[in-house]
């Protein structure tokens, strides 16, 4: 060929369906020295693959596999992310009438006794009541009245159930004779936690 001068000769590497078309359509991917390369190159991947103008295209464009960047990793499961916080709702709900259910009894907050107004006259039968208020818990209330005349009832039980805030034992006390007595009743609660109150009030018969 005349005119070839060996100094400003520069080889050009190709894709095989490069040919099929004007060189002037696309710019070398990059420069290497005085070689333009197009396109990411041929890999091992490809080498082992035959030869075809399918593998050819997708070697150019990056999209063989085990070629360049490789498949996307899928998306990650947002669905199972939503579905975990309903059932730490549920847990908890169901956590919570469980203890309710099961867990600690009734729990007694506060006592007082309600003595008869007034005298009571002769041969009269007093009504003393217990008030006993309660966290609204099932269980069952153990007591005893004790009288300022040094009897007890013995220890009596009463069953309260749940949302039942409020457990009223009575003391029926009655007198007989004349004379004028000053009377006290107290209510012990041995359990579910001990409790006192008493009340007092007066027997008169002239």
């Amino acid at each position: 060929m005349s005119g070839f001068d060996p100094d400003e000769y520069s080889a050009t590497v190709l894709g095989s369906h490069w040919f099929e078309r004007p060189a002037h359509d696309a710019a070398p991917d990059r420069v290497e020295g005085e070689i333009l390369r197009f396109g990411p190159g041929v890999t091992a991947a490809a080498l082992a693959r035959p030869a075809d103008g399918l593998t050819t295209a997708r070697i150019w464009h990056g999209t063989l596999p085990g070629h360049g960047g490789g498949t996307p990793p899928p998306p990650r499961p947002r669905r199972l992310r939503r579905y975990a916080l309903a059932c730490l709702v549920l847990l908890a709900v169901l956590a919570f009438l469980a203890w309710q259910r099961l867990g600690p009894e009734v729990s007694v907050r506060r006592v007082a006794v309600v003595a008869p107004g007034g005298t009571v006259g002769c041969d009269a039968t007093a009504e003393v009541v217990g008030v006993v208020d309660t966290d609204g818990r099932p269980g069952t209330v153990t007591y005893r009245w004790e009288r300022s005349d040094g009897t007890s009832s013995g220890l009596l039980r009463e069953r309260v159930a749940r949302h039942q805030e409020q457990a009223r034992p009575r003391l029926l006390w009655t007198f007989h004779g004349r004379g004028e007595h000053r009377a006290t009743a107290r209510l012990v609660i041995v359990s579910p936690s001990p409790h006192t109150a008493s009340a007092a009030f007066t027997y008169r018969c002239g």
